[in-house]
């Protein structure tokens, strides 16, 4: 059963008893999946962004698109319009296969994994999860990445953060005893 048919079939009904929601549509969800990756060295070469990009496709399915830095930083040598990450946001089908391969497959390949820590929610019920390696993901080859690199991955919800917290658990999200 794919994750989207499980959320219908058995997460709305429980979230709907256990928080007296009496509308269907009233039922918190997860809007999208964003992820993020930050390179400082995209700025002197070039070349890390194609790689990043390539291998951050492959992972999410879907191109990524090029973040550019706002403002100018001197100390950091960073100049207005520089490309300093790159960002994906995954919606619908391929948000849902996202999900369920990082539950199943890349979080139970984390080094010393004890869980994800429930502190990561914000005021808006949205959860941030940082991977520190991207070599968890079963489709990067170790011998074609050029350097270990870490993302961060946002699982936007519409509610706050208690109910959100209840959505991510009963969706599978293998939260901190």
């Amino acid at each position: 059963m794919s994750l989207k048919q499980h959320y219908q079939d058995e997460v709305v009904p429980k979230l709907m008893s256990e928080f007296g929601i009496t509308n269907q549509l009233a039922v918190p969800r997860i809007t999208k999946i964003v992820l993020n990756i930050g390179l400082k060295e995209a700025v002197s070469d070039k070349g890390v962004l194609e790689k990043t990009s390539a291998w951050l496709g492959v992972i999410t399915g879907q191109k990524p698109k090029i973040t550019r830095a706002k403002v100018s930083i001197a100390n950091f040598k960073v100049r207005a319009g520089d490309a300093v990450g790159l960002t994906v946001t995954l919606r619908g089908v391929k948000m849902y296969d996202f999900l369920t391969k990082l539950v199943n497959i890349v979080l139970p390949r984390v080094r010393d994994f004890q869980g994800v820590p429930t502190k990561s929610f914000d005021m808006n019920g949205n959860y941030t999860l940082g991977l520190s390696e991207q070599i968890v993901f079963p489709e990067i080859e170790y011998s074609q990445i050029d350097k270990v690199r870490g993302l961060e991955i946002t699982l936007v919800t519409n509610s706050n953060s208690q109910i959100a917290q209840r959505l991510l658990e009963l969706l599978g999200v293998p939260f901190q005893k």
